[in-house]
């Protein structure tokens, strides 16, 4: 009996060994008209690919640094001007209003938390589009002791290296019933 369980166990760890782990091949692109999409766009779609992480990392360090009220690292990520597409505000900004603008945010509130979602970076297929796309949970308590909850998407167009557009898109959520 003990010569049977020892075989079968020798048998078993052959037979593992032996198994091949099959590649998975990614799926064919099929070509699609674009008058087959039910909305048209103004410029050709851009046929977005993965983009670099160090874009992503980068704006990720841009909202750590806004959650730690670390104004001027904040700034630091953006470019020399910058257009701003926020809730509550839009236009053109040079960077060193950034850091006025920051800090104007951080004056209204006691707490800022971020509970990072998700991102994602791409890039268009021709390499002349880079953007950075972030979802997060961000919890700011103010002054008086308010707390406001916040869903937020961001978009980041990157610019040799730096934020070039952010574009921030806010659902407020509701508060909680007692």
């Amino acid at each position: 009996m003990k010569k049977l369980i020892l075989f079968a166990g020798v048998l078993l760890i052959a037979v593992a060994c032996n198994t091949t782990v099959t590649e998975q091949k990614a799926p064919e692109k099929v070509a699609i008209n674009p008058a087959d999409y039910p909305y048209q766009l103004k410029e050709a779609y851009k046929d977005w690919q993965a983009g670099k992480q160090e874009n992503a990392i980068m704006v990720l360090n841009m909202i750590k640094a806004w959650e730690n009220k670390n104004a001027a690292e904040c700034a630091s990520y953006f470019a020399d001007t910058v257009m701003m597409n926020m809730d509550y505000f839009a236009g053109k900004m040079p960077n060193d209003s950034i850091l006025s603008f920051v800090q104007e945010g951080y004056a209204k509130n006691e707490s800022i938390k971020v509970e990072m979602q998700d991102w994602e970076s791409v890039v268009s297929a021709d390499g002349k589009d880079e953007w950075v796309t972030v979802w997060y949970k961000q919890t700011l308590v103010d002054k008086d002791g308010k707390s406001e909850t916040l869903n937020i998407v961001n978009d980041a167009k990157i610019v040799n290296g730096k934020i070039a557009v952010f574009d921030e898109y806010v659902q407020h959520m509701p508060a909680e019933k007692e």
